[in-house]
């Protein structure tokens, strides 16, 4: 494997940060490397695990969730732009918000977005809100609830 350039590309990809496989061969393919020589580097690259969607949705997922305080709709949608299978990001996305409190993390969300205020000054601001936090993934009517409670 050491004589395929295409593996040793992917290997410097891989030591900066996690990616999919999807990721992995378009930027092989950018690169200008052979279909053959890409295939090759990836099939070594899953047999030792340097390669794997499921983790590489994991750390996606916590990501969006944890720390940028995102919704399930709009993780699921940002693990599949990385080009991972649907039944893959159901799955880890269910194993990543069932450790979660979901409230709690709209609530977050919103507060942010409050800056400190303790209500919503007018149906305006609501909108606004309703629209960002749909937009950020969670679900339109655990949003409408949240919002009625800070009308």
């Amino acid at each position: 494997m050491r004589d395929n350039p295409a593996y040793l590309d992917a290997l410097r990809l891989l030591a900066r940060r996690e990616l999919s496989e999807a990721q992995i061969r378009r930027r092989l393919a950018r690169k200008e490397h052979t279909p053959e020589h890409i295939d090759a580097a990836v099939d070594a690259l899953r047999a030792d695990r340097s390669l794997d969607d499921e983790r590489v949705a994991g750390v996606i997922a916590r990501t969006e969730a944890g720390v940028r305080k995102r919704g399930r709709l709009r993780v699921k949608r940002r693990i599949e732009a990385a080009g991972i299978a649907s039944g893959i990001a159901e799955r880890v996305v269910d194993d990543v918000f069932r450790d979660l409190d979901g409230e709690a993390l709209i609530e977050a969300a919103l507060q942010k977005r409050l800056r400190g205020a303790d209500r919503i000054a007018d149906e305006r601001q609501s909108a606004r809100l309703w629209r960002y936090l749909v937009g950020q993934g969670f679900e339109a009517d655990r949003v409408a609830a949240l919002l009625r409670k800070y009308r």
